[in-house]
């Protein structure tokens, strides 16, 4: 009888706990920190969809045979370095973001450099899958800057909600952490000077 009673206390108290853990929080935290980790595969897409179109406009502007070698190294090497720098979602520190970050931000200035050193280069310019090109690139950008603004409103959907009480409590236990935003490149802040 005293062990038929114990396995019923047991059982209550399992039940309880159980019961306290579906109102705790734990399967909306889920969720929330799954939607980040999608939120994260659509700006890797995006930038992997920049990375991709790189090497057809690097043969496409290699075509024009007096355009900059150098121009078009630093490019390849960027883009090299900035597919070098991985980051799964359960990696989203901020120093691991800002390496990406810093990556991502090199091979930008390095297209820049490319597409503005190509307005030189009437050829080029009149090039039907070279003006293809650019209008997909850009349009890729546009898509980055989208996806990394849906990327931080999930993470600040996440942030906010394992910190709230009593919900911080469940999220140490189980290990839920804040997840790191995407913030501007160093600089950015300022506006640039157009000088004619």
């Amino acid at each position: 009888m005293k062990t038929t009673f114990l396995k019923v206390s047991y059982a209550i108290i399992m039940m309880g706990f159980i019961g306290s853990l579906s109102s705790c929080g734990y399967n909306s935290m889920v969720a929330k920190r799954e939607n980040v980790d999608g939120e994260w595969a659509k700006v890797q897409s995006a930038y992997q969809r920049r990375s991709d179109l790189i090497p057809n406009l690097i043969e496409t502007v290699k075509g024009s045979a007096k355009f900059e070698q150098e121009t078009l190294e630093k490019v390849i090497e960027a883009r090299s370095k900035a597919t070098s720098v991985q980051l799964s979602a359960d990696e989203l520190t901020e120093e691991n973001l800002a390496k990406f970050q810093a990556a991502q931000a090199q091979l930008s200035g390095a297209l820049s450099r490319l597409l503005a050193i190509s307005e030189s280069y009437p050829d080029l310019k009149t090039t039907e899958a070279f003006r293809d090109l650019q209008v997909q690139l850009e349009g890729t950008e546009n898509r980055i800057n989208t996806e990394r603004n849906n990327f931080n409103d999930a993470v600040k959907d996440y942030n906010a909600f394992i910190q709230q009480f009593p919900r911080n409590f469940t999220a140490s236990w189980f290990g839920f952490q804040k997840k790191a935003y995407f913030k501007a490149d160093a600089g950015t802040e300022n506006a640039p000077k157009v000088k004619f």
